[in-house]
């Protein structure tokens, strides 16, 4: 795998004006074995000031170190596998790691945030003692940017109050912008909460994340993709309002009348990069009658026969499925398959049925070249039941939950999310497919492309995170974003990864397999490096993308990184905010502990 390099951007992008740089800070940051690691008395004195919410941590593998095979650390793995034993751990985090890149630690010291004014003693705290700062909330981070050794973590899980608004407008705009619904979520709400507050209790939908123990804060900062954003866009064009801590300790609220820069930046511009978000403010919309979903897996007896039918679905998707009803997954195989996990709105299940009847005739028409391996199932339900617990629980093999005596009746997950929680990453690329590779003249090369690209690796088209076929008003908010262009004429993003089961190395039974993970790395590139010839200038979704992304600026944000480079400087411009591969972080060591000489 390549090694992680930064690369400045003087001579590679237009500069926009940016701030007089101001004396630098210095030059590193402390750690518990610094002379300038703050005295117990000063932990104290934070502990006072957050109501004695600060908790000093100690890593749950601890538990291996002596007994490897023990009960407790048996029990321990067994836990990894429930993303809601994770995320109630601020000790853990959703992914256990990723090969040659990082392993999940834990920090020193975690503020357990209960108020804004918490998160704000935080902040103030590590910037005074020069402390590595970490913001957590649903702890999903691939890049593992919610945790650091040797930090103080600011963990927002308890700011998970959820309110609905009939009319929201936001403050300072009173007379500027018309009312409209809108839900007020806490930094630390994770999706499924949200989901169930505001489609199944209130019959209105927000544009979220389709895993459902995301949070919402780390989604929206990221750009933020659902199940049905080919319809409704970004989760960050839905935007209203943000209450944040800056670096400078104080709460401002960001809009488009109030700090609008700063309010721009946050909706796309990365997590905990700009400060610690505390509460968001969504815009809800009306509901479609009918959710559904599309599944099915085709394989093919023949490589011959797999390039046909890869094909026949790149003509199928442009022709049928390129539009506002569909999103979610089509995935092409090594093993010469096509898996269809698709999900549609605003249809119900007849009209869903006829839109697939002419693909799924042609498969049938050629049983010597196809056999169906997953019985095509096609289901529609009533919107406001989409995500309601208790009828999911209902439907075997479609949700988990969380199994921990006592816990609340609706922390589900959904079945297809098991094998992401507590992975070990292996390697994870991802390419926005610009729209034009859909034209008919165009549409061999892509079929010959992915037929390429499959004989190292699976690549899934993720059709819904992708703008193009979106209606003109998705697109348009989400052009008013930090988000990189080319997502607005992406038809999808591909998606080329793996991994392994929950990890830790050192632990005997538990370890890594890092040759395999590195034999994967190498496919893994060599399927993404023939998509990316089909791509000028190859784009990547910042919160699922190559740790070791070349030219992280561009591709994470294109034309907008000056612009979001303007606006870190001016509300953190002495880098308390570290994130790997964030904005501004070419000015830090990759651990974010010391300024490179000459930064600022």
């Amino acid at each position: 795998m390549r090694r992680r390099h930064l690369l400045a951007l003087a001579g590679t992008l237009p500069l926009l004006p940016i701030p007089p740089t101001r004396a630098a800070a210095p030059l590193r940051r402390v750690r518990p074995t610094d002379p300038g690691w703050p005295a117990p008395a000063r932990w104290e004195q934070l502990k006072r000031d957050v109501g004695g919410r600060l908790v000093e941590l100690r890593s749950p593998f601890e538990a291996c170190i002596d007994a490897p095979r023990g009960a407790a650390c048996d029990a321990l793995f067994k836990e990894l596998k429930n993303p809601y034993f994770i995320g109630d751990n601020p000790a853990l985090t959703q992914t256990t790691g990723w090969a040659d890149a990082w392993v999940s630690e834990p920090s020193a010291y975690a503020v357990a945030a209960h108020t804004t004014e918490d998160v704000a003693a935080a902040v103030n705290f590590a910037r005074e003692n020069k402390l590595r700062l970490v913001v957590k909330g649903g702890g999903h981070s691939y890049q593992g940017t919610s945790n650091a050794a040797d930090s103080l973590l600011i963990w927002t899980r308890a700011i998970n109050e959820i309110a609905l608004h009939d009319g929201f407008v936001g403050r300072g705009c009173e007379g500027k912008q018309a009312p409209q619904p809108a839900v007020t979520l806490g930094a630390g709400t994770i999706w499924i909460h949200a989901y169930n507050a505001v489609t199944t209790d209130a019959g209105r939908y927000v544009q979220g994340g389709g895993c459902m123990t995301v949070g919402v804060a780390g989604l929206i900062q990221s750009g933020g993709f659902g199940s049905f954003s080919k319809n409704y866009g970004m989760a960050a064009a839905g935007l209203l309002e943000a209450e944040i801590v800056t670096a400078d300790g104080v709460t401002r609220t960001a809009n488009a009348c109030n700090e609008p820069e700063l309010f721009w930046g946050l909706k796309g511009g990365g997590g905990s990069s700009l400060g610690v978000v505390t509460r968001l403010t969504l815009r809800t919309r009306e509901l479609p009658e009918f959710f559904g979903g599309v599944n099915a897996t085709i394989q093919a007896t023949s490589d011959a026969a797999f390039r046909r039918l890869i094909g026949r679905m790149v003509a199928f998707y442009a022709e049928s499925l390129f539009n506002p009803h569909w999103g979610e997954q089509i995935r092409f195989q090594p093993d010469n398959s096509v898996t269809i996990a698709m999900v549609f709105q605003g249809l119900d299940k007849p009209q869903a049925e006829a839109v697939w009847r002419p693909f799924l005739d042609w498969i049938a028409g050629s049983p010597q070249d196809f056999r169906v391996t997953t019985a095509p199932r096609i289901v529609s339900l009533p919107a406001r039941n989409f995500w309601n617990p208790a009828l999911l629980k209902r439907a075997q093999g479609v949700v988990l939950s969380d199994d921990r005596p006592g816990a609340p009746a609706d922390n589900v997950f959904w079945a297809g999310n098991l094998g992401e929680t507590g992975v070990f990453l292996h390697a994870y690329q991802s390419t926005w497919l610009p729209a034009s590779l859909l034209r008919k003249d165009r549409r061999e090369l892509l079929a010959d492309t992915l037929f390429a690209a499959t004989r190292h690796w699976w690549v899934a088209w993720h059709c819904n995170k992708g703008l193009a076929g979106a209606p003109a008003e998705a697109v348009a908010a989400a052009r008013d974003t930090a988000m990189n262009p080319a997502v607005l004429d992406a038809f999808a993003l591909a998606i080329v990864a793996t991994g392994g089961p929950p990890a830790r190395p050192g632990v005997p039974g538990h370890e890594p397999d890092l040759a395999l993970a590195r034999q994967h790395a190498a496919s893994i590139d060599a399927a993404t490096g023939e998509l990316r010839k089909l791509v000028a200038e190859p784009g990547s979704y910042v919160s699922e993308s190559n740790y070791f992304e070349p030219n992280w600026q561009r591709s994470f944000w294109g034309s907008n990184y000056p612009r979001l480079l303007a606006v870190k400087r001016q509300y953190d411009p002495d880098g308390l905010f570290f994130v790997h591969h964030g904005v501004g972080s070419e000015d830090w060591s990759a651990d974010g502990f010391t300024r490179l000489a000459g930064r600022r």
